[in-house]
């Protein structure tokens, strides 16, 4: 009996560690087979714009590193959250990865679809490049607006509210003038344009004269001088428009605002996988001097973060911008 006793303890014992071994299978499955020939990059933005962009220019170098081609795909619609409320339901194989731009943090509270929540529906990979915003005027319709403090005081001084404009109700730059507002105690109206370029038409034909734009949409017009910057958004000074004073040393000492973006991978990507692409990425936009140069071209900053960081990043500006929405009343339908 104790002999029968003993064996059938083994027999339990060893198929308990098949068992194991088998619900390991998987996991060391997808590691051992990635990264597959081709990875899947997916924008939630139509092609051409900063997120696209900045997806192409480091997917390229990733892909090199990686020995692999990265395709993107643009899912774009609602501000990000379609190709984004997609994506989250990809396969975790580490075949498939997004770059995520910060239109799609509030997207789901803009148009009230609870489409994802950005703190539990998808994994952080690292952040990866900064997307300096400006406040920017047509000398030939605001000639007197120079600085931060002279357009306050033409908005004070306004019979009628001074029109602005921005990317879209509920983009940064909505968000963001709205906030500066409220600092400088002076009013203007939004009129909302659907994305940067017709805003930036529009700007440019004189039909508005202000406008809260990335740097991506602006530069190539501040440069010819037919815009003038009067400001930039984050506390730092700005490497694309050297000489142009940050809201904060025009007196507002708390505005910080930052647009930004970072890859992101499904729930449940092997954590191998992602210290990998975190690895290749902390290289390339950290030491090589193409993708920097490649990344300010095109309005942007390369700005590497570690996925804890990315994550905590996302959580700060996911509660400051909600709360700005809520109580601005904004939304985007």
């Amino acid at each position: 009996m104790k002999q029968a006793q003993l064996t059938r303890r083994h027999l339990l014992a060893t198929g308990a560690a098949g068992a194991l071994c088998t619900l390991g299978l998987p996991a060391f499955a997808a590691d051992a087979a990635w990264p597959a020939k081709i990875i899947k990059m997916v924008v939630a933005f139509p092609a051409g714009g900063p997120t696209d962009t900045a997806a192409r220019i480091v997917s390229q170098k990733l892909g090199e590193r990686l020995g692999v081609s990265i395709v993107v795909d643009n899912r774009p619609g609602a501000s990000g959250s379609i190709g984004t409320a997609t994506f989250i339901k990809l396969p975790a194989d580490g075949n498939t990865l997004s770059m995520f731009g910060m239109p799609a943090l509030l997207a789901p509270l803009l148009y009230g679809n609870n489409a994802y929540d950005v703190e539990k529906d998808f994994m952080c990979v690292a952040t990866v490049y900064d997307l300096p915003m400006a406040i920017v005027v047509n000398p030939a319709v605001m000639p007197g607006v120079d600085s931060v403090q002279t357009l306050i005081a033409q908005a004070k001084a306004a019979k009628t509210p001074l029109n602005y404009t921005s990317s879209g109700a509920g983009s940064f730059g909505h968000l963001a003038m709205e906030q500066l507002k409220d600092l400088g105690k002076f009013d203007m109206q939004h009129v909302p344009y659907r994305g940067s370029a017709p805003a930036v038409t529009d700007l440019l034909g004189g039909q508005l004269g202000i406008m809260f734009a990335d740097v991506v949409a602006a530069l190539p017009h501040i440069k010819s001088g037919k815009l003038r910057a009067i400001a930039v958004s984050s506390a730092r000074a700005n490497v694309l428009l050297p000489g142009i004073k940050t809201v904060s040393a025009q007196g507002f000492p708390n505005f910080d605002f930052d647009s930004w973006g970072g890859l992101i991978a499904p729930l449940g990507t092997p954590a191998s996988v992602v210290a990998r692409i975190n690895k290749e990425l902390a290289d390339i936009l950290s030491k090589d001097k193409e993708v920097q140069e490649k990344l300010v071209n095109a309005g942007a900053i390369a700005a590497y973060q570690p996925a804890e960081a990315m994550r905590k990043r996302l959580a700060t500006d996911r509660a400051r911008w909600t709360k700005i929405a809520k109580d601005k009343n904004i939304s985007a339908i």
